[in-house]
């Protein structure tokens, strides 16, 4: 139980850790790599036990009386912390499903403006709602926004695919488009990688501390 209550506390003060010397006060209470209790003593003496152990001294309780410390690998604990964030973020991807509208008169610089908005959106994994408002003497003349929405569905069909087709309601028009199986498969390969070499990286540092840390 104390060592679960000890993860959770130190998940979320993560980023607010002192650690080793940067701790301060005459003593403190001090809790092994297991949960397990070792005491209260002065601050030096916590140190040294740390040092013999090949651990670091981290507080997590600095408000405490005394204030808690625990014996543990932080640059791994670290490491660990960052990769479950990460995947955390990873599984609260959703896709959401944006607007682009249009008239059915609309230019052909403000077409390919709307065009490479919708692009970045279903490249991003986003749904798209494409819209063709009508005014007017234009809702006699439907056809016109069914064929502004097929020109739009080509213009970006390296992109996606038309996943509702277009109907009416009111004074509008309207399809969606939905990013290719494909895209959503590379842009996941993509992410892996950048993932992998930050991974990577970490490491490399870790090991290159303690390499720097045994030649000293």
């Amino acid at each position: 139980m104390r060592h679960w209550i000890f993860t959770e506390v130190l998940s979320s003060i993560i980023k607010e850790l002192r650690v080793n010397q940067l701790i301060r006060g005459r003593e403190v209470r001090l809790v092994g790599e297991k949960g397990e209790q070792l005491g209260v003593m002065p601050l030096y003496q916590a140190r040294e036990v740390a040092e013999k152990a090949g651990l670091d001294l981290v507080e997590v309780a600095p408000t405490a009386v005394p204030p808690v410390c625990r014996l543990m690998d932080y640059g791994k604990f670290k490491y660990v912390q960052t990769k479950k964030e990460r995947e955390a973020r990873k599984s609260q991807k959703v896709a959401l499903l944006r607007e682009v509208r249009l008239r059915p008169k609309i230019g052909e610089h403000d077409f390919d403006a709307k065009a490479r908005t919708a692009h970045k959106l279903l490249e991003d994994g986003d749904k798209v709602k494409v819209t063709i408002m009508f005014r007017g003497r234009e809702n006699t003349h439907p056809e016109l926004g069914i064929k502004l929405i097929q020109r739009m569905a080509e213009t970006l069909k390296d992109v996606s695919s038309i996943e509702k087709d277009p109907t009416r309601e009111g004074a509008r028009l309207h399809a969606i488009l939905a990013p290719l199986p494909s895209l959503k498969t590379n842009k996941s390969k993509e992410e892996t990688r950048e993932e992998n070499t930050e991974e990577t990286t970490e490491e490399t540092t870790e090991e290159t501390g303690e390499l720097q840390d045994a030649k000293a």
